[in-house]
């Protein structure tokens, strides 16, 4: 298992599941469309306006200051999440061995960064949840279950064996 998730080699034979590399291509292109748009990359949407309403940041009830620096934060976690897709695109493209990689660093941001914020914001215990707060569950679930797939071996079918004479 570990070698499957820090291989001695790493090239295009990718060696678990399909269904993982299925799976992961839509997380990484909402990924990629969501670090875009909250890094500030995307013209035509305001980082601003997705933090307050996709997020749920009451940046209007900051001070000035303090909403430029949370959306200064925002935009430094954008940029950061559209390196990580670009580094799964390489691998869908070029590196596929090492998609159990990319898997595990996509887990460890998304479950690290709910870790720290139900640390940093503790339950209000009215049980409510941000649109982006369910997004996050969708991925965390998607990335748990293609990690595993992502690491079992393919099977292999009974018509691709080669008989021998």
């Amino acid at each position: 298992m570990l070698g499957r998730l820090f291989p001695k080699k790493i090239d295009n034979d990718y060696r678990g599941s399909w269904i993982a590399l299925w799976l992961l291509a839509p997380v990484v292109l909402l990924k990629l469309a969501i670090g875009f748009n909250v890094g500030g990359f995307n013209p035509y949407v305001s980082n601003r306006r997705v933090l307050i309403s996709a997020d749920g940041i009451p940046l209007d009830s900051f001070g000035a200051e303090a909403a430029q620096t949370v959306v200064y934060f925002g935009a430094s976690w954008g940029l950061s999440m559209t390196l990580l897709c670009v580094l799964a695109i390489i691998a869908f493209i070029r590196y596929r061995a090492m998609i159990p990689l990319v898997y595990l660093l996509f887990a460890a941001e998304q479950i690290g960064r709910k870790a720290m914020s139900t640390h940093y914001f503790p339950s209000d215990g009215s049980g409510a949840m941000s649109i982006g707060a369910m997004i996050n569950w969708g991925f965390t679930g998607a990335l748990a279950v293609g990690f595993v797939l992502s690491l079992v071996p393919r099977r292999k079918r009974a018509g691709n064996t080669i008989a021998s004479s």
